[in-house]
């Protein structure tokens, strides 16, 4: 896969299909061959500002057609697209930023403050706005014909369990397998269209452009989700496909009532952990197939996918790996699990990443002869059907979003208040999980639930921020000073 090249994805498919329609937005329908003269001309502006292959440009975008063509310009010239989340905070943002080394910055015009505020701290980065970009008078640019796919795409950042976070490196390899691999599992068909109400910041909707291109599939995409525009736009759009995390499904499925999806929507595409059982019995009375699934920023999106048959009598399983993919089950001294036997989940596959954006020792560590050590528990059944038991150990995926304790615990640690912290996540209805943390004050001191909730919301993205404060003498560690969050969360339970 190394030295394999193709012609530049968007550019082979609006020549194969130029006037299929690529992306609905709103009231705006861009066919295959307009959004690639979109895409050129913004790759031609690009251009102007010094933006040359193999750079590394940030994109701090909405949901909107316009991050749809800025993503594909960058493409075109073979630059890095190093996505950001939107809804970081500016020192999060800046710490990925210098991390990534990124030359050039594009960003909403409506954020403005954060602009400032990054500014601020790293003088030397370029940055211009959307409405900026646009305005621009073009050069011809110098179009990538052809891609390797072992080049980077994009680099995604993610959380580790401990310190800072790291950038995913997405070869165009990658997006391609990850493309595949799809197709193969879910069907494919000519009159496909997925809707995207996801973040394009996040692998999950980033992956739906790709597939877009690839098969040369319309898309429609939402700047947010909204369960009654969701149900209309399948009506009325055709949509067939769509990617949703278990509070959106919950949404849709209570907003429908007594109505029906129509009969050729065929696949709710569910991640972010299993779905609870009435809601499958829902979907199921309301002929809604929804195919449960499990991946990360470093698998290209999902890698292991459950088939709507098995919903129900394999309840709580992500299913199996997809067909380019494997998956096994090691114990800690390597050996590989029996069936049923608990232990970390190990994948492989040409989706995913070849590792971690200057962090050579990391990537070493979680990639193993080609095999990427997840840091997630779980086991295979005896027909290998895989379940997920503990997400990367202490993972908090609260509405579909990935949480770490260790880096809330590591802003809690910061304030002058604060002994000891521990953070943990507890079930929740309509989040699926939240944030909570457990404080030990530093003797003599005093500190209100409310300043450490106002230094987190000035520290963390708000979804971070933990839902509740409990003060407490002592947080429960092992002989070797480990935090054992199981038992805060344990501690919880009875409260």
């Amino acid at each position: 896969m190394l030295n394999e090249t193709m012609p530049n994805f968007l550019k082979k498919r609006a020549f194969l299909t130029p006037e299929r329609t690529a992306v609905y937005f709103r009231e705006q329908t861009l066919t295959f061959k307009q959004l690639y003269d979109y895409s050129l001309k913004a790759a031609g502006q690009f251009q102007v500002l010094g933006v040359k292959k193999d750079q590394f440009v940030g994109v701090l975008l909405k949901n909107h057609i316009d991050t749809v063509v800025i993503l594909f310009a960058l493409q075109l010239l073979g630059v890095k697209a190093v996505i950001l989340n939107n809804r970081l905070t500016p020192a999060e943002l800046v710490w990925q930023l210098k991390d990534s080394t990124t030359d050039l910055l594009i960003l909403e015009d409506s954020f403005s403050e954060i602009e400032q505020a990054i500014k601020q701290q790293i003088s030397a980065l370029k940055t211009i706005t959307k409405d900026s970009l646009f305005n621009l008078e073009p050069e011809f640019p110098e179009i990538a014909e052809e891609i390797s796919l072992s080049d980077i795409c994009t680099i995604m950042y993610t959380s580790g369990t401990t310190g800072n976070p790291k950038g995913v490196m997405q070869t165009f390899g990658n997006h391609w397998w990850s493309s595949v691999g799809s197709a193969l599992n879910l069907g494919f068909s000519d009159g496909d269209c997925w809707l995207c109400s996801v973040p394009l910041f996040h692998i999950s909707g980033f992956s739906i452009l790709m597939r877009s291109v690839i098969y040369g599939m319309p898309i429609v995409v939402h700047e947010h989700f909204d369960a009654e525009r969701t149900i209309e736009d399948i009506a009325e759009k055709n949509v067939t496909i769509m990617s949703v995390v278990g509070t959106m499904l919950t949404g849709i499925v209570e907003t429908l009532e007594d109505r029906r999806l129509p009969d050729y929507f065929r696949c709710m595409l569910l991640g972010g952990g299993p779905a609870p059982l009435p809601l499958l019995q829902t979907c199921v009375e309301k002929s809604i197939p929804v195919f449960q699934t499990y991946g990360m920023t470093e698998t290209s999106s999902q890698i292991v996918t459950l088939s709507p048959e098995y919903s129900l009598n394999k309840l709580g399983s992500a299913g199996k790996p997809l067909f380019p993919s494997e998956i096994r089950i090691e114990q800690d001294n390597r050996s590989i699990a029996d069936a049923g036997q608990a232990g970390e989940i190990v994948v492989k596959g040409p989706n995913v990443t070849a590792g971690y954006l200057f962090r050579p020792e990391a990537t070493s560590e979680k990639i193993q002869n080609g095999w990427l050590y997840t840091g997630d528990i779980g086991y295979l059944d005896g027909e290998g059907f895989l379940y997920v038991l503990d997400r990367r150990s202490d993972l908090i995926i609260s509405g579909g979003e990935n949480i770490y304790p260790a880096e809330v615990e590591s802003v809690l640690l910061a304030h002058p208040m604060v002994a000891d912290a521990g953070v943990t996540g507890l079930d929740d209805v309509k989040w699926g999980q939240v944030p909570i943390a457990f404080i030990v004050k530093r003797e003599g001191t005093t500190v209100s639930v409310e300043e450490l909730k106002q230094f987190c919301l000035e520290r963390l993205a708000k979804y971070k921020v933990p839902k509740e404060f409990y003060f407490t003498e002592k947080l429960p560690r092992n002989a070797a000073k480990k935090l054992l969050r199981r038992k805060l969360r344990d501690g919880v339970i009875g409260l």
